[in-house]
């Protein structure tokens, strides 16, 4: 009887630990070079390794079009540009740039939802940050 509640909490312990490192990869794709300690908004521009226009020149080698906008943000506690890039098909793309290295983290395509509204793909939190 003892052996099988050790071997239940066993398992148990190896499930937690399986998915503590999948998590943990999971929000490792979204991690940038540069953690935010302080939530002043006001300093995250001094705070970048890398200029607005580096970042804008990133995400459009990796999606052609034309900026609609580019905002210098915190998301998950890390400094990152957000490019918003409208395509010649008219998809809007939204590029998320390390602001440390220049760095491409992430890429999502607005998809039109159920009533016709246009909706990101990912997270649907509010950006913060110094907007361009």
């Amino acid at each position: 009887m003892k052996n099988s509640g050790a071997f239940i909490v066993g398992v148990l312990t190896v499930f937690l630990a399986i998915g503590g490192v999948a998590l943990s990869a999971q929000y490792a794709n979204k991690a940038g070079s540069i953690q935010i300690k302080s939530i002043d908004e006001a300093g995250l521009a001094g705070m970048a390794g890398i200029s607005m226009d580096s970042a804008i020149n990133a995400a459009r080698a990796r999606v052609p079009g034309k900026v609609l906008r580019a905002v210098l943000e915190n998301e998950n506690g890390f400094l990152i540009y957000g490019v918003e890039i409208v395509k010649t098909d008219h998809q809007i793309v939204d590029v998320k740039v390390d602001a440390g290295n220049g760095k491409i983290l992430k890429i999502d395509t607005d998809q039109k939802d159920n009533e016709g509204r246009e909706g990101k793909d990912s997270d649907n939190g509010q950006e913060e940050g110094n907007e361009r």
